[in-house]
C-alpha cells in the first residue's frame, strides 16, 4: 500500500490522501442503522475528473475496489467503504459550473450540495426542485441513489431532472452522456442507466440539472383523518383535480405528535381532533400567482371536505415551515427513539391504504412497532421499524417488503439498495433482471472494483 499512497499523493497531493488514524470517523459510515462503521485503505479527496480519472486508472491496474461519497447522508449504506477499499470523497469537487438561464439548467460538481444550488438559484428567481429531506446532500450522493423527497408528487425524483452527466469508468476513461436538451433517440440512454447505480457503474463527476421557476408564493393545508381509506380516496382525487401539489404527505398520529414535540411545534389542534384523528394529510400548493394560490387553496379545502376530513386548517406560514421541517426530520426523531431500520416501500398510489392494512397486520403479527409517514402523492410509504431482535426484524422486514411487491411496488422508493437492502433484494427479486444487471455491471466495470457489495454481491 506504500507504494500507491505515494502515487495517490502525486496524484490529489499529499493533503487529500488520509490513512490509518488519519482517517476521520464521518467517513467510515452514512446514516444507515443497520451498517458498522468500516475504516477504508485511505481516503481520497481529488479536485478535478482528471484526478478521479487518475485514481480509477491506478485502482483498476492493481483491483482495489473503490467506494464514492457524497456528504455521507445516505440511508442504505451505499458508501460505507470496505476495509480493503479506497473512498473516494467528492468533498472538494464542489463547484457550481454554470447556470444557464437560457437554458434553465445548472451544471454542477458532484460535491455541490442541494442548500449550496438553492442559494445559487434562487438569486435568479429559479429552484432545483429536489428536496430529500437534508439539505446537506450532495447533488453526487443524489444522482447515485434517485434521491426523491415530498416534492416527488408534482416535479418527480432525481432521474426527471437530469439531463446529462459527465462520468469516469471503472478503467478511468472519461465519457459525457446527455446535453442542456430535453430530449434524444440515439442509442442507450446512458444517463439513465448511471443514475441510481449507486457508484457501481461510473463515479460521475458532473451533472446537468434541470430548473424552473420559482414560485414566489405558497400555502400548508393540513387535514386530519379518521379512516385510512379516506385518505386514500382524498390523495386520488386531489391527484385528478388538476390542483397539482407540490407536496402531499401521509403522517400517522403517533409520528406527528413525535416530530412536532422534537421542532417544538403547537398546530392548536383541538384535543377531540387529536383524539379521532388516525392520520393527518399535509398538502403544499405553490404558484407564481397569489389569486391563483387562493383559489387552489379553496378547491382543495372544499374537497378535502367533502372527503371525510375531520376539519382543514391552512397554517400560518411560520407554522408550516416548521411542520415541513418537523417532516423532513422523522428519520432523525425515529433514529433517536431507537428505530431498528427503515422502510421506504413504494407502491402504486390507489394501494397505499391496501398496503397499510397490511402493515398493520404484520406489525401486530410480529410483534413489533411499525410507524411512519410517507410521501403518498407517488406511493412512497416511509415506515420506521422497532424490532431489536435481528431474526425476528429481519423476518418483519421481508414480510413488509414482500407486502408492497405483492401490491405491484417495489423494495425501495428512493433510498437505494446499497448493502442493507441487498439481502432483501436478492431473495425477492426476479432471478432474470438480477443476472440482466450484473452483465450490465460486468460491461461497465469488468473486474467489478466500483462499489463492490453495493446493490447485490
Amino acid at each position: 500500500m506504500g507504494d500507491i499512497t505515494d502515487i495517490l499523493v502525486e496524484v490529489v497531493g499529499a493533503d487529500h490522501v488520509m490513512t490509518g488514524y488519519a482517517i476521520s470517523p464521518d467517513y467510515t459510515h452514512d446514516e444507515a442503522l443497520t451498517a458498522a462503521p468500516v475504516v477504508p485503505l485511505a481516503v481520497i479527496r481529488p479536485g478535478s475528473t482528471a484526478e478521479v480519472a487518475a485514481v480509477l486508472r491506478l485502482a483498476h491496474e492493481h483491483r482495489i475496489p473503490i467506494v464514492a461519497r457524497g456528504s455521507g447522508t445516505g440511508l442504505s449504506g451505499a458508501s460505507i467503504p470496505q476495509s480493503d477499499s479506497l473512498l473516494v470523497s467528492f468533498e472538494r469537487m464542489n463547484r457550481i459550473i454554470e447556470i444557464d438561464i437560457d437554458n434553465n439548467v445548472a451544471v454542477v460538481q458532484p460535491g455541490v450540495t442541494l442548500e449550496q444550488l438553492d442559494r445559487a438559484t434562487a438569486e435568479h428567481g429559479l429552484v432545483y426542485p429536489v428536496f430529500p429531506g437534508e439539505n446537506g446532500a450532495s447533488l453526487g450522493g443524489n444522482v447515485a441513489t434517485n434521491a426523491g423527497g415530498m416534492r416527488a408528487i408534482k416535479y418527480g425524483v432525481t432521474r426527471h431532472q437530469v439531463l446529462g452527466l459527465e462520468a469516469v469508468l471503472a478503467g478511468g476513461e472519461v465519457i459525457r452522456t446527455g446535453g442542456k436538451f430535453v430530449k434524444s433517440s440515439t442509442g442507450y440512454d446512458l444517463t439513465q442507466l448511471i443514475i441510481g447505480s449507486e457508484g457501481t457503474l461510473a463515479l460521475v463527476t458532473e451533472a446537468i440539472l434541470k430548473l424552473y421557476p420559482r414560485p414566489d408564493h405558497a400555502a400548508t393545508i393540513l387535514a386530519p383523518f379518521a379512516r385510512l381509506d379516506e385518505i386514500a380516496t382524498a390523495v386520488s382525487r386531489i391527484v385528478q383535480s388538476g390542483v397539482g401539489p407540490r407536496i402531499l404527505e401521509y403522517i400517522d398520529s403517533l409520528t406527528m405528535a413525535s416530530i412536532t414535540a422534537n421542532v417544538g411545534l403547537d398546530l392548536g389542534l383541538p384535543a377531540e381532533v387529536r383524539e379521532r384523528g388516525l392520520a393527518y394529510l399535509v398538502v403544499v400548493l405553490e404558484s407564481i400567482h397569489e389569486d391563483r394560490l387562493n383559489d387552489d387553496v379553496s378547491i382543495i379545502g372544499e374537497l378535502l371536505a367533502e372527503l371525510g376530513a375531520i376539519d382543514v386548517y391552512v397554517l400560518p406560514p411560520r407554522a408550516a415551515s416548521q411542520l415541513i421541517e418537523a417532516r423532513e426530520k422523522a428519520f432523525f426523531v425515529a433514529k433517536a427513539a431507537g428505530a431498528s431500520d427503515i422502510v421506504d416501500v413504494v407502491v402504486p398510489r390507489a394501494e397505499v391504504a391496501h398496503y397499510l392494512v397490511e402493515v398493520a397486520s404484520l406489525a401486530e403479527e410480529h410483534a413489533t412497532l411499525v410507524v411512519g409517514c410517507g410521501h403518498l402523492g407517488d406511493g412512497n410509504v416511509h415506515l420506521s421499524v422497532f424490532q431489536p431482535d435481528p431474526e425476528r426484524r429481519h423476518q418483519v422486514l421481508r414480510a413488509l417488503l414482500r407486502a408492497g411487491l405483492d401490491l405491484g411496488g417495489a423494495i425501495t422508493g428512493e433510498h437505494g439498495v446499497g448493502t442493507e437492502k441487498k439481502q432483501y433484494f436478492m431473495e425477492l427479486e426476479d432471478p432474470t433482471k438480477l443476472d440482466l444487471m450484473r452483465r450490465i455491471k460486468a460491461a461497465f466495470d469488468p473486474q467489478g472494483i466500483l462499489g463492490p457489495g453495493r446493490i447485490f454481491d
